[in-house]
């Protein structure tokens, strides 16, 4: 009977989540509710949930996680400023010559804006206002310009320094120590945050440069006449380069800190939202109304992520107590084929997840699950947490249900017809199953730079 328990916990839970509830309350009230059950039965023991102060105390006590609001401010300031917007019009002013010089420039800074705010939804709108209806002028299909705007804006799931990545390399921390105990061995190594974030820097590096061949190569937007053409001259040279190196130099500098070791990603976010105010102001985009809205925003966001790891804590102390984690584990060790099969299985669970979780349910609730399991098989933590943002970012971009689908379509215009959103993007969800192929063929693209840098 007790077997049972964790079954019905992930049923009640979808159900809730079916119904429309909270997230974070549903993680924590399905779990109250289910223990309430097993306590009545005598097949939950009262103890485990005794730990919830500690682990929630726990999560005030971790540093790492205080690079969350910082990011999400850098971020943020980016985008409210109009700093970013800036950023894209001058990038298309640079590659005006080329013939698919605005599908480059909306990748090249949708990367940039992925990079500083690591939320999909804020940079698929953002990419959507700013861009979409430049990219239709401009002769491109409504499939082609979607398509990219959509790709581009879950970027943010592999590119660093990204939200998703701050999360999931804290979990994944906290997954190798355990593994590691479980085999007993008790002077455990440990991964970091910036171990995640290098080593996906070259997939993510990989994935950009994929985009861009593609658009070189099958993207012909129609040729238009454009009014009052103008010479590229070294004055819109220059015009266009004093908006582009300050936010860049800024990403460089947050990265560069956390890649030479002289700044913890805890630091670098700092750094990179000081410097984020430091811009507005000084290109006079700071006022109090727009300082006001990032600091709402922030909050907002910020809460939001906190919220769902203490409803995710409250799942997963219960999950545990009545021995799912054990239940999983022998699952997948039983599997025939062996770590192969296992790896599959959780990265096909963590897609079909996708549709209905945000990357932070999906980072709180089933990768404490099963990336111990996976650890203990022997799978480089580095590697795994490089597979799972890139198999989540495949799934928010995944027709009916990708998360990018639903944020562009709230924001397209009526004219621009959902098939056209669904057929645009077929081609980048190809584009990073190959990246995927690639990492599961050589995955020293996810583990040579961490090796390589810190040794």
């Amino acid at each position: 009977m007790g077997e049972l328990f964790p079954l019905l916990l992930f049923i009640l839970t979808c159900g809730f989540l079916l119904l429309g509830y909270p997230v974070a309350l549903t993680l924590a009230g399905s779990a109250l509710i289910v223990a309430t059950i097993g306590m009545l039965t005598g097949d939950f023991d009262s103890a485990y949930l005794m730990a919830l102060p500690n682990r929630l105390f726990g999560i005030m006590e971790n540093s790492s996680l205080i690079a969350v609001p910082l990011f999400v401010m850098m971020g943020v300031m980016l985008e409210k400023s109009k700093i970013a917007e800036a950023l894209l019009e001058s990038m298309a002013q640079l590659f005006s010559r080329f013939q698919n010089g605005l599908g480059l420039s909306v990748v090249i800074v949708g990367a940039l804006l992925a990079a500083s705010t690591g939320i999909v939804g804020a940079t698929v709108v953002t990419m959507g206002l700013m861009s979409l209806p430049t990219l239709l002028k401009r002769g491109y299909s409504a499939s082609q310009a979607t398509g990219m705007i959509c790709a581009t804006g879950t970027l943010g799931q592999i590119i660093p320094p990204s939200i998703a990545l701050v999360l999931l390399g804290d979990t994944l921390s906290s997954a190798y120590q355990h593994a590691q105990l479980n085999q007993g061995i008790f002077s455990p190594k440990t991964i970091s945050v910036g171990d995640l974030f290098v080593g996906s820097m070259i997939p993510g590096i990989v994935l950009v440069l994929l985009y861009c061949t593609y658009l070189i190569m099958f993207s012909n937007p129609l040729p238009v006449r454009r009014e009052n053409p103008k010479i590229f001259s070294s004055t819109s040279l220059w015009s266009s380069l004093k908006h582009l190196i300050p936010p860049i130099f800024l990403i460089l500098i947050v990265l560069g800190s956390i890649l030479a070791g002289a700044a913890t990603p805890t630091e670098a976010a700092g750094v990179g939202a000081c410097g984020a105010m430091l811009l507005a102001i000084l290109k006079g985009k700071m006022n109090r109304d727009t300082f006001n809205s990032v600091i709402e925003s922030t909050t907002k966001i910020t809460s939001m992520v906190f919220l769902i790891l203490v409803g995710a804590t409250v799942f997963s102390l219960v999950f545990r107590g009545f021995g799912g984690e054990e239940l999983v584990h022998a699952f997948l060790t039983d599997l025939p084929g062996g770590v192969a099969s296992a790896v599959l299985l959780v990265m096909v669970v963590i897609f079909l997840l996708g549709f209905i979780l945000d990357f932070i349910e999906i980072t709180f609730v089933v990768v404490p699950i099963v990336a111990p399991v996976l650890l203990t098989m022997g799978i480089d933590p580095i590697w795994l947490g490089v597979m799972i943002a890139l198999n989540l970012q495949t799934s928010f971009l995944t027709p009916p249900f990708g998360f990018a689908l639903f944020y562009l379509r709230g924001v397209a215009p009526n004219s621009i017809d959902t098939k056209d959103i669904y057929r645009g993007v077929v081609p980048f969800i190809g584009l990073q199953i190959f990246l995927m192929l690639l990492l599961v063929v050589f995955p020293q693209l996810a583990v040579w730079l961490p090796g390589f840098i810190y040794g």
